[in-house]
């Protein structure tokens, strides 16, 4: 049997070999971020600011 190309297997190899690591790496880049120690009296003062009266 040939093995069919079509559209839709070029589309999930992209997706598979080039998207996948670029999202993963991404997410990971966003929770390194978020829990870095500096942080953290930035987002202290960010989740208290709908309790603050101005």
């Amino acid at each position: 049997m040939k093995a069919i190309v079509s559209l839709e297997n070029l589309a999930s190899n992209l997706v598979l070999t080039f998207w996948t690591p670029v999202f993963v790496g991404i997410f990971i880049a966003i929770v390194v971020y978020a829990l870095r120690p500096r942080n953290k009296t930035l987002f202290d003062s960010a989740a208290s600011m709908p309790l603050r009266e101005d």
